[in-house]
């Protein structure tokens, strides 16, 4: 059942060939070493307590998943990066972290970087440890043309597909080549070629990295001045035994744009995909992705949205559509209790506030979750956050989420609290 994408795959490709990449522009340092020099260094600090507390329903006589209902984690990033000036286009960027574990640690980080000691406490996927989380190396002969080959962050689009998780102290980031251009008229094109991709955990544990060949095709087209279209393929093609059930094949189309709406306007967006299985994966199976969604802002800062996100199963296979490289814990509910796809796949309709109070910025979403397939109750969920800067280089955030399980699920109670500072330099 293996679907083809490889004529879309081709077909997009093909608008880059009719371009050429033209000569350096004499902008930027005169030298190497005054490139070099002549650059720019930032410190960024994160600090954040996260609670999660997990009340779990439990059979008669059956023992609980748990040991401890209730997870405190208190961590602070470091970020420590430098770019370079430019020098006959060339130019170069690098970035490191350290995750520090503060006080308190009664949490599981998840994927094997916990001692054992901790493993019954509820999951907070914030590891403790160092990372160069970032160094390549860029080119642009021109305005039009952009390569970067080396570890960076790639995020397309909303990061439902591609994404760097940038809500975990230790993001995920990517070994690869990417090549931006413009040369087409209103149409921004993207590819690249993934070697590995670096996730969450760190490099110390095996669930810290995944070598693949990946190829990630975007053009984003731009159709009027409020609305563009977006095609994009995206062939994962896993080589580590463990992920291999991630490989897979994810062509979609993408439309989103704003309209003048009274005083304030309305932002729209539509999206479909298809998926099926690719390159050694052992399965077997075809599944659909859709997302409407619709936002209205008024001028008083106040703004009302609507959507609905659903991720489709294949029910004769056993298998839901995957999202291995998204940025999972902006979607679904922020107590991300949906970062794997259920098997009957997941229907989410949700509703969102906002509300601009002087400095302070105040959302709530409400979620109803539904299987895609079949007629199964997940649960709700409420979440609530409100930040503001403190000057020009602060912030300052509160969030919470508060998912309520269906009586008949599966699901586990869950509530999440955090606070967070941040601080730039």
């Amino acid at each position: 059942m293996k679907r083809n994408h490889n004529i879309l795959f081709c077909a997009l490709l093909g608008l880059i060939l009719p371009f050429s990449v033209t000569a350096a522009e004499e902008d930027g340092a005169t030298d190497l070493a005054s490139a070099i020099t002549s650059g720019k260094a930032t410190i960024a600090g994160r600090y954040r307590y996260e609670q999660v507390g997990v009340d779990e329903y439990l059979e008669v006589d059956e023992e609980p998943q748990l040991e401890h209902d209730m997870a405190h984690a208190s961590t602070l990033r470091v970020r420590l990066n430098y770019r370079t000036g430019q020098w006959d286009g060339w130019s170069a960027f690098g970035e490191f972290d350290h995750v520090f574990h503060v006080l308190l640690d009664d949490f599981n980080s998840h994927g094997g970087t916990s001692p054992s000691n901790v493993d019954e406490y509820p999951i907070v996927a914030d590891p403790k440890g160092s990372d160069l989380n970032q160094l390549y190396f860029d080119y642009g002969p021109n305005e039009d043309w952009k390569l970067r080959f080396g570890r960076q962050r790639i995020l397309l689009d909303n990061q439902r597909f591609i994404g760097g998780v940038g809500w975990r102290q230790n993001e995920q980031t990517y070994d690869a080549f990417t090549l931006n251009t413009k040369a087409i008229s209103k149409t921004a094109l993207s590819y690249s070629y993934l070697n590995q991709v670096r996730r969450i955990f760190g490099q110390t544990v095996p669930a810290g990295k995944a070598a693949l060949d990946g190829h990630l095709l975007n053009a984003k087209i731009s159709v009027s001045d409020g609305f563009s279209i977006t095609p994009y393929y995206y062939l994962l093609d896993y080589k580590d035994a463990s992920y291999l059930r991630s490989s897979t094949a994810t062509a979609g189309i993408r439309l989103a744009g704003s309209i003048k709406a009274g005083e304030g306007k309305v932002t729209l967006l539509g999206e479909f995909a298809t998926q099926s299985d690719a390159g050694d994966s052992p399965l077997n199976y075809d599944a659909d992705y859709a997302h409407i969604n619709g936002m209205w802002a008024m001028e008083n800062g106040l703004a009302f949205g609507l959507g609905l996100e659903s991720l489709g199963a294949d029910s004769s296979a056993g298998q839901s559509f995957r999202t291995p490289l998204a940025t999972g814990h902006a979607f679904n509910g922020w107590a991300d209790m949906f970062l794997t796809t259920p098997t009957g796949g997941i229907d989410d309709a949700y509703l969102t506030v906002k509300y601009k109070a002087g400095k302070w910025n105040l959302t709530g979403v409400y979620h109803d979750f539904s299987s895609e397939t079949g007629n199964s109750d997940y649960g709700r969920e409420f979440d609530v956050s409100a930040g503001r800067s403190l000057g020009d280089r602060y912030g300052l955030l509160f969030k919470g989420a508060f998912f309520s399980a269906d009586s008949d699920s599966s699901y586990d109670d869950v509530d999440k609290i955090w606070i967070m500072l941040t601080a730039s330099y």
